[in-house]
């Protein structure tokens, strides 16, 4: 099911169907350098982390992580949307790409199309992201989003990402 468009991509809800794309994208070194490991190591893990993160966060909050797919081709090269963690107040924005993709402005785009979603369809006033110390990429990305350094979150035991944040 599309959710919005872009120039260039078209942001789709996730289905089991798209357990290949996960498999790999959930497995890139800098998915497992940055995000960090989800133990998704086959096509039945994959189908399972798809129905228990984003199609079971659509059916609870109506958003969720949204596949990416190029607009021209067709093809899915990433992901982008909106996650409500339980650890979390506000909604976070998050976003990932296979690393053929990178470097080409994408990220950029389907985070400001999710950003206007967060304040058009769901009446956000807030959103933040949250990001790994040394992950220069994302950080200059939230930088150009609009988004400022708050405060450093402790997620999980040892786990302390900066948190970044918008307002409208």
């Amino acid at each position: 099911m599309s959710v919005t468009t872009t120039p260039r991509l078209r942001l789709e809800r996730f289905s089991e169907a798209d357990d290949a794309f996960i498999l790999r994208l959930v497995n890139e070194p800098a998915w497992l350098q940055y995000i960090g490991d989800k133990g998704v190591r086959t096509l039945d893990d994959a189908r399972g982390y798809l129905r228990n993160g984003p199609m079971a966060m659509y059916e609870r909050h109506g958003h969720g992580l949204y596949r990416i797919d190029h607009a021209g081709s067709g093809a899915p090269i990433g992901m982008c949307g909106l996650i409500k963690r339980d650890n979390l107040d506000d909604v976070d924005i998050g976003y990932a790409l296979l690393p053929e993709h990178c470097g080409q402005g994408y990220a950029e785009e389907a985070a400001r199309a999710t950003l206007q979603l967060a304040r058009e369809q769901f009446g956000l006033r807030r959103v933040v992201a949250i990001v790994t110390p040394g992950n220069a990429r994302s950080t200059q990305l939230l930088h150009k989003l609009g988004m400022r350094y708050e405060r450093n979150v402790e997620m999980q035991p040892g786990n302390v990402p900066e948190l970044y944040a918008i307002e409208w």
